[in-house]
């Protein structure tokens, strides 16, 4: 469940949770505790986020950090021009395994983003490109809430939590200060999206009632596991800190951690279960109606970033243009393609590509699409079955990195072309459009 206070054991030690308090002077099995904080001491109770783990070796137990290559990982706003253009990208390209072994953390490449990694207030967009698992290797965000979002391949996610198996359609969790490592099974790609320093939270209701949208029941929490290991050489653990990434060095496993209870925890959700809400009668309600989590900025209502789908559904409105409208938005939207064709735009959105429409640039169906569903017959129909699109969305305006302009070569010059054979219907003469002029 979202956000539950939950305690998990590893079943090999029973009982190596203390038991009436967090810190006692030796701990069941003489592990060490150590409290993770998600949030600052002093929050309200209902935001108040942090974790107790209890393990073979506190995580401090590590060599002093040093600078490496950052790769195509950057922070940096400013390395190209502005672009206020529509823009669309086709599939990134994964490296093939029998050139190059690349990781997850090698194969992040930012596409775009926009804020202050050291005053905790923005976002990035990245999109991750590997064939290989992290092989002694872990890493984590120092300030950052990420959510990953497979698109191809299946993810094993080592956390000092327990292990999680994220397959395409389910997205993961791991937030500020949680280490990790990641097992691929082929060559694999995916989005991610960072939020710097605010918690992602289910949406509000409101009128909708107690149920429905993403329900907090079904997200899933990994249960404990550890590993007692060493390796020649040792583990490397990766630190992005303040945008730039450091590595150092430790002997033993960092997935040492016996027992835990908490409700600062990663997780993971099935975008299968997201239950639907949609207009029966006419028109469109807008698409934040399918919003599965948000990170709130300080003003109500206002997203530093939302993370929406357009899952299978009916479309049964009456007298109404059922695909999405066209729009200039005071937010930003990045959409990806997890899998199928997304019902505005037929062809060239594919998926492992994605497009960002930035803040007041005009988007919407291309002119095929306009030009079907203008005539079509409304009886009810099912929309998106097979298909899983998805949005970033964001308040910010997003900023577009060198690579993702350039150096990925995956950017689609022609993506305008979609809307030039619009053409005029207007009928001055005529207010009923099934009149002839």
């Amino acid at each position: 469940g979202f956000g539950n206070e939950c305690a998990s054991e590893d079943p090999r030690c029973p009982g190596s949770l203390p038991e009436g308090q967090n810190n006692p002077q030796v701990c069941p099995y003489n592990l060490y505790a150590e409290q993770l904080s998600g949030s600052a001491f002093t929050c309200p109770r209902s935001t108040n986020k942090r974790s107790w783990l209890y393990r073979i070796l506190p995580s401090v137990s590590h060599k002093p950090f040093e600078s490496i290559d950052e790769g195509h990982v950057t922070h940096n706003w400013d390395e190209v021009d502005p672009d206020p253009n529509q823009l669309r990208w086709k599939p990134f390209e994964i490296p093939k395994a029998s050139q190059k072994k690349v990781d997850f953390v090698s194969g992040l490449h930012t596409l775009c983003g926009a804020g202050d990694i050291k005053s905790n207030n923005g976002l990035a967009i990245h999109i991750f490109l590997c064939n290989t698992s992290m092989e002694n290797r872990i890493a984590h965000h120092c300030p950052v809430f990420f959510c990953s979002v497979p698109q191809k391949g299946n993810l094993l996610i080592y956390t000092e939590f327990g292990k999680m198996l994220v397959q395409p359609n389910e997205i993961c969790v791991i937030q500020r200060g949680m280490r990790f490592s990641i097992d691929v099974f082929e060559e694999t790609r995916g989005y991610l999206l960072e939020v710097y320093g605010v918690h992602f939270e289910l949406p509000d209701l409101g009128p909708i009632g107690a149920n429905g949208l993403a329900n907090p029941r079904d997200f899933l929490i990994p249960v404990a596991w550890y590993e007692d290991r060493q390796v020649p050489g040792g583990y490397t653990v990766i630190n992005k800190y303040q945008g730039k990434l450091f590595a150092a060095k430790q002997d033993v496993s960092p997935f040492n951690v016996v027992a835990w209870h908490g409700n600062y925890t990663p997780y993971k959700y099935n975008l299968k279960n997201f239950m639907v809400i949609n207009s029966v009668a006419f028109d469109h309600a807008d698409p934040s109606i399918f919003t599965v989590l948000t990170a709130k900025s300080v003003r109500p209502g206002v997203a530093i970033a939302d993370f929406v789908i357009f899952p299978p559904r009916w479309g049964v409105a009456d007298k109404t243009f059922r695909p999405p409208y066209y729009h200039r938005n005071c937010m930003s939207e990045f959409m990806g393609l997890i899998r199928g064709h997304y019902e505005a735009k037929q062809g060239g959105f594919l998926p492992g590509g994605g497009s960002l429409h930035s803040t007041m640039t005009p988007h919407g169906p291309d002119a095929d699409c306009f030009e079907k569903a203008s005539k079509a017959k409304l009886a009810p129909e099912r929309i998106a079955d097979g298909t899983m699109a998805f949005m970033f969305e964001s308040s910010l305006s997003l900023a577009v990195t060198k690579w993702g302009l350039k150096a990925s070569k995956c950017l689609d010059e022609n993506y305008y072309k979609c809307w030039e054979p619009l053409k005029s219907h207007f009928t001055p003469n005529s207010r009923n459009p099934a009149e002839p002029n």
